[in-house]
């Protein structure tokens, strides 16, 4: 590569011919990250901890396959003549938000089996969810993928950003702007926020809600940066999803706040699903 820049080795464990690379060893290790904090709440909670690791189980291969089904619809065009690459997920091609429709829609589906509130378990989950977002995007630097647009190493620098992520940002010759650290930070800065508010006198279903919002309001202004969007028409898919999940969440506040009068999270004791709600 010019200039001596060297990306670095997407590859953690080479062993013959398989080999295991950083963005699977990164992404697992914030779904144990994300486990580990949602079983710690669960704990203060009172809620019985199996529903967790049962949730998990149903959740994860179904988020892997839905976020590939959102990629694969939004880039019909090339997987129509090839068909055969719509399985082949490991050349590529998941969407976060693809995933976490397929998480959401579980978790109603399995509350429902369960008996027990959506509300309270998505509540339990939410920060879980946005730091395993925030660890994630740093297996798509390792990729060297979901960058924004091209920029100068003099202003990589000016960001006062380490060498090797700089470096990283190497691409063909080209340095990019590492929209997956701006995603990245702004996830953790929720994820702080989150912890926070918790611990406030917000309603039942309004930390998970809060999440929605904090994420699609950072995420529709960094995907206006990316070069890699999926598109609809002349819009950015992710950039009118953000927007309606941004819209939707509030009037869900609002609603429930006027209709339904949720309990403080703090005082919500985890059970069966009370007649009245």
């Amino acid at each position: 590569m010019g200039n001596g820049v060297q990306p670095l080795d997407p590859v953690a464990i080479q062993m013959g011919s398989l080999s295991v690379k950083w963005y699977g060893v990164i992404i697992a290790s914030a779904v144990v990250i994300a486990l580990l904090l949602a079983l710690s709440e669960a704990n203060k909670r009172k809620m019985d901890k199996e529903i967790i690791v049962d949730l998990l189980i149903w959740a994860i291969p179904i988020s892997i396959i839905s976020a590939r089904i959102y990629y694969v619809i939004f880039e019909w065009d090339f997987y129509k003549n090839n068909l055969g690459e719509i399985i082949k997920i490991w050349h590529g091609g998941i969407a976060i938000y693809g995933a976490l429709i397929g998480a959401v829609l579980t978790a109603i589906i399995f509350s429902r089996v369960k008996k027990i509130s959506f509300w309270q378990l998505a509540d339990v989950v939410a920060p879980s969810l946005i730091i395993a977002q925030a660890i994630g995007r740093w297996g798509n630097f390792m990729n060297q993928e979901a960058h924004g647009a091209e920029t100068t190493r003099a202003f990589l620098e000016g960001l006062r950003l380490p060498d090797f992520i700089i470096n990283q940002m190497f691409i063909d010759g080209i340095y990019y702007q590492p929209t997956f650290l701006y995603e990245s930070l702004w996830n953790v800065l929720g994820f702080i926020l989150l912890l926070i508010i918790r611990r406030t006198k917000i309603r039942s279903g309004e930390l998970f809600l809060s999440y929605v919002i904090w994420y699609s309001f950072g995420r529709f202004f960094i995907e206006g940066m990316r070069t890699d969007s999926l598109m609809w028409g002349d819009f950015r898919v992710s950039q009118v999803l953000s927007l309606l999940l941004i819209v939707l969440s509030i009037g869900l506040i609002i609603y429930r706040r006027l209709k339904i009068n949720p309990p403080y999270y703090m005082e919500d004791k985890f059970g069966k699903v009370a007649k009245k709600k």
